[in-house]
């Protein structure tokens, strides 16, 4: 699949310079929350749980805040509302499009939210499935580092992945179906440093950034719509040059 990696890269550089917020806590919380919500509250039987418990405690979230997130999926911690996952659509400056996925209490806050952001950065939120089908839903294992690509491809094919590819930064990722993330995580994490595991909006195809005012216009939404509470992860299907990303980011 044509350009899996390039909203990754540009996601990868955008993080070296952004500040560090505590909005990466109340993420990550939730996402334990949906996924004891969605399964069994068992780490051990639940993948998705396990993934998230993991991604926290790597982020440095404390284990009391941890067992209080689970708590509040399994429903023995008072937690008012219940969250809802809940996915918006639109489109940013140059015609670009824009998955917003969420965990909100308030589907008529969030899309407000949403709409305003959308507005006062040259884009528009658009109907249920306006950009969907551009993408496909993968999941992604990313590996720090290997040695011997041959053993990497071996692994890959025993897993049953659909492919995989070398990042600039020395690093490979891993994809497949989201049936199959658990049992390709498992695979690879036999014989290689497993550094992310995620499920993941794809574009089909990318759309080339190369006007300076556009790039800092969509870069400027992602930022806005990265700040909101309500917004778990945003995915474009833009690309633009290293050195256009180093000029707008600057």
């Amino acid at each position: 699949m044509a350009g899996h990696s390039k909203w990754a890269n540009i996601k990868r550089q955008k993080a070296r310079v952004d500040v560090v917020k505590g909005k990466t806590f109340t993420q990550l919380s939730r996402a334990i929350i949906v996924a004891a919500r969605n399964g069994i509250v068992d780490p051990a039987g639940n993948f998705q749980l396990r993934t998230a418990i993991e991604k926290a405690k790597a982020a440095g979230i404390p284990n009391d805040n941890i067992d209080r997130a689970i708590a509040k999926g399994a429903g023995t911690f008072d937690e008012g509302k219940p969250l809802e996952e809940v996915r918006y659509e639109g489109y940013g400056a140059g015609g670009v499009a824009i998955l917003i996925e969420s965990l909100t209490d308030n589907r008529n806050r969030t899309a407000a939210y949403l709409r305003e952001a959308f507005s006062k950065n040259g884009g528009n939120l658009g109907e249920t499935g306006c950009v969907s089908w551009m993408f496909a839903h993968k999941g992604v294992v990313a590996i720090a580092s290997f040695s011997d690509e041959d053993t990497l491809l071996e692994a890959v094919l025993e897993a049953g992945a659909e492919s995989y590819e070398l990042t600039d930064d020395g690093e490979a990722e891993v994809f497949t179906e989201p049936a199959n993330l658990e049992n390709l995580s498992q695979i690879l994490k036999q014989n290689f440093p497993v550094s992310d595991i995620e499920l993941r909006w794809i574009p089909d195809n990318t759309v080339e950034i190369t006007d300076l005012d556009v790039a800092r216009s969509l870069l400027k939404l992602i930022d806005t719509l990265e700040a909101l509470d309500d917004v778990q992860n945003v995915t474009a299907n833009f690309e633009m040059s290293d050195e256009l990303l180093a000029v707008t980011i600057a």
